[in-house]
């Protein structure tokens, strides 16, 4: 699944630019933008608390960990001393930049707090969703944590542990000017999704769908199928519904909410959340296939970081401040991980 907020980034118009960056009560000491190399944006490890986000709540400082929950041999990082982290910006609320062009959100908060637990400095490394996967197992980042759905495909190329729950969004025009009421309305219809995400393989029948999916559902209905327009970031496919090229925006439940938060005159969502499941943070397992191998020292480690921030409440703290608590995983989910 997939993420927004713009500034300097792409044109969707005043409206867009002007509300679409929450301001951050702290600024981090460095910050620059990259696109898959090491020419990252650094990150201090203490989490950012946005003054804008939508219906949040106020950040609650969390605690340093005395000492590394865990740690990650430095032949098995990219960059000695760094977790360099490949995200997909924008994705708001999981990941977007502030007025200053800083990164923010809940994926940027809990990578904040995983790697001052493992006594690394996080790196954002901004990548493209379609490749992010290509992007880690290729040594340009030692994890992903871009709001990606745990999926049998996927899993067979990474390892992925579990770190929140999201469902799949649909976005309308204000007042649902073509009465999109559901999944089965975009039948024949032109809708928008970003490449490589789960919104655009249910959409057009690929990946953990093929041969299934809405366009199985509209054939079998004797509907037409929907046409999908499949586009390189997210924040493109939200211009083709602000460009009336499209009837609807898929994206993650978080993401399509954000948007109608943050332009209530522009967007609305339609429809009940569409198949809840598991995001996971992803990193290279060392074999062909990730379902047959054990985690990795890094995943170790990533896996131990997370599970003492829920169970000292750090990670509840960081959900609660983007108003995100719904999609909370819990220990159960973790069980199972070796």
């Amino acid at each position: 699944m997939k993420r927004i907020r713009l500034f300097g980034l792409i044109a969707l118009g005043a409206l867009i630019l002007a509300a679409c960056a929450p301001a951050a009560t702290t600024a981090p000491t460095q910050a620059s933008v990259a696109t898959e190399a090491p020419t990252q944006v650094v990150m201090p490890t203490a989490t950012t608390a946005p003054t804008e986000a939508p219906t949040a709540v106020p950040a609650t400082p969390t605690t340093a960990a005395p000492t590394p929950v865990a740690t990650i041999p430095a032949e098995n990082l990219v960059q000695k001393g760094k977790l360099l982290i490949c995200t997909d910006f924008p994705y708001p609320p999981q990941e977007t930049y502030d007025e200053n062009g800083n990164p923010v959100g809940t994926d940027i908060d809990i990578g904040n707090e995983i790697a001052k637990r493992l006594g690394l400095q996080p790196v954002y490394v901004n990548s493209v969703f379609d490749t992010i996967i290509a992007a880690v197992t290729g040594g340009k980042c030692d994890i992903i944590i871009s709001a990606m759905n745990i999926t049998a495909e996927r899993n067979k190329q990474v390892s992925m542990i579990p770190y929140f729950k999201a469902g799949q969004g649909i976005v309308v025009a204000k007042g649902n000017p073509d009465n999109i009421n559901g999944v089965m309305d975009l039948c024949g219809q032109n809708v928008a999704a970003e490449s490589g995400t789960t919104e655009a393989d249910y959409l057009q029948g690929t990946g953990d769908y093929k041969g299934a999916g809405l366009p199985a559902e509209c054939t079998k209905a004797g509907k037409a199928k929907p046409k999908v327009i499949v586009t390189q970031k997210d924040s493109d496919a939200l211009q083709q519904l602000l460009a009336n090229k499209v009837v609807a925006y898929m994206a993650d439940s978080p993401v399509a909410a954000y948007y109608t938060v943050q332009h209530p005159d522009q967007f609305q969502v339609v429809g009940e959340v569409i198949e809840p499941i598991l995001e996971g943070i992803n990193m290279p397992c060392g074999e062909a296939d990730c379902t047959k191998a054990p985690l990795s020292p890094v995943g170790k480690a990533v896996l131990a970081a997370l599970t003492s921030m829920i169970q000292d409440g750090t990670y509840t703290q960081i959900l609660s401040k983007w108003n995100l608590t719904s999609g909370a995983i819990t220990l159960d989910d973790l069980k199972n991980l070796q």
